[in-house]
């Protein structure tokens, strides 16, 4: 199981070193950029994080947007699904271990119906980055051309499914924050996007056949709701009387900004406000949030709503002293110890985490909160940043040690740590032998 999660692991990284090399060419950026830089931005579009230390609107040609765009396309769909789905359309069969890797790749729960769900993950990729395009496009025809429209529509409709948060605008979507139908196709995308294929093929069939919905399901559309009403609510109260913030907006606008943050600290990088401005109440509860992320299976990173879920449930019953029961179903023991597992170690890279980029990059601790905020954008593979003081992420200022160091958590958040760590750490031999038992003082 380990070379699979090695496997999973390596093809990232091996297309956001290919995406670095080709944005190096000239014909794909309007200035020089330093090569580390150019790894920075394809391993953000391949792990569909949206931190950029060099601006896509205006630091690459439409070449190197282009580029950017199939990178984060691939990231999105899985570059292992996109390998599964290629050898399908040139008649090859996959593997059992191909299966096997597409398996883990997808967090699609058993083999049977592996590659049935491949092709209609592809289908409902297209179906709804295709939607939510033409919907853009219409919005951007008011402001531009009919071709540039359209390839906004296009780029910025991949993008918020993709839950990438890359934007061809210099100040990302500043500039349509009281655009409410922008707003709100940009956030059903990304809420589309976040809830994982899984989640939306079983409610497809629901609509179609009636059949049931898992427990899976349900706890996902629960915790994702929970979730966004949660972030808007604590926006709004620490957020309210803020004049940096939302403080001079009138209600509706107030109300449209902290949604449409709310549904992106969570899954994306767009944003409609400059978030240096926010209270740092509202950043550390921002952290936490982006820090759980989505649903497994999506185009999401963080630790995942579910296993936050199926701790607190846990947490709940065991105070009560009951199994860990929801919807009438109790929950496997495995699966809670997976859970435990994941905060466990998610929770010890963090912390580290902090304590390195603190004493490297902040020595006069001058951003320590924004540093945070940074780190946990990463790991969840946002993309929000409370910025460089121009129209960079935050990452901008670090050094190279630095930069490299927020690559390693993208590719942690994109993988997913349990499969990052489990494809770092040597697996060891089993073993038959039973120890006894002692307690320990808790």
């Amino acid at each position: 199981m380990n070379k699979i999660f090695l496997t999973i692991l390596i093809s990232y990284v091996l297309l956001a070193f290919l995406g670095a090399v080709i944005l190096s060419f000239d014909v794909m950026r309007v200035r020089p950029i330093a090569f580390i830089d150019l790894l920075f931005t394809a391993t953000s579009a391949v792990c569909v994080t949206g931190l950029i230390v060099a601006n896509t609107a205006t630091d690459f040609s439409i070449y190197g947007q282009g580029i950017i765009l199939l990178l984060i396309q691939a990231g999105g769909f899985g570059y292992m699904s996109l390998a599964g789905f290629l050898f399908l359309l040139i008649g090859k069969r996959v593997d059992f271990k191909g299966k096997m890797t597409l398996k883990e790749s997808l967090d699609y729960p058993t083999m049977q119906g592996l590659i049935k769900y491949l092709k209609k993950i592809f289908i409902f990729t297209l179906c709804i980055e295709l939607v939510g395009a033409v919907l853009l496009t219409l919005n951007f025809m008011l402001d531009m051309s009919l071709t540039k429209a359209i390839w906004a529509g296009i780029f910025h409709s991949v993008s918020a499914f993709n839950n990438a948060g890359f934007s061809i605008f210099e100040y990302n979507l500043m500039g349509y924050r009281d655009n409410f139908v922008l707003n709100l196709t940009i956030c059903f995308l990304i809420i589309f996007g976040g809830l994982g294929f899984l989640v939306l093929s079983e409610c497809f069939n629901f609509y179609k056949k009636s059949s049931r919905i898992s427990i899976h399901t349900r706890i996902v559309l629960i915790a994702t709701a929970i979730c966004l009403v949660l972030g808007i609510f604590v926006l709004l109260v620490f957020e309210w009387n803020n004049p940096k913030s939302i403080g001079e907006y009138d209600v509706f606008s107030k109300f449209l900004t902290t949604f449409f943050a709310s549904v992106n600290l969570r899954t994306s990088g767009f944003n409609t406000i400059d978030l240096s401005t926010l209270n740092d109440q509202s950043l550390f509860f921002s952290s936490l949030l982006m820090i759980v992320g989505a649903a497994p299976g999506g185009t999401a990173g963080g630790i995942k709503v579910t296993t936050v879920a199926v701790l607190l449930i846990y947490a709940y019953c065991s105070l009560r002293d009951k199994d860990p029961v929801v919807f009438k179903r109790e929950i496997p023991e495995a699966i809670v110890k997976k859970a435990f597992l994941i905060f466990i170690i998610a929770t010890l890279y963090i912390v580290v985490s902090i304590m390195i980029l603190s004493a490297t990059n902040d020595k006069t601790n001058s951003f320590f909160l924004g540093l945070l905020f940074e780190i946990c954008s990463a790991f969840g593979t946002v993309g929000v940043s409370v910025g460089d003081g121009g129209s960079l992420s935050l990452s901008a200022k670090f050094s190279e040690f630095g930069k490299l160091y927020i690559i390693l958590l993208m590719f942690m958040g994109r993988v997913g740590v349990l499969v990052f760590s489990m494809a770092i750490l040597k697996k060891s031999k089993s073993i038959n032998i039973k120890y006894p038992q002692e307690g320990v003082v808790l």
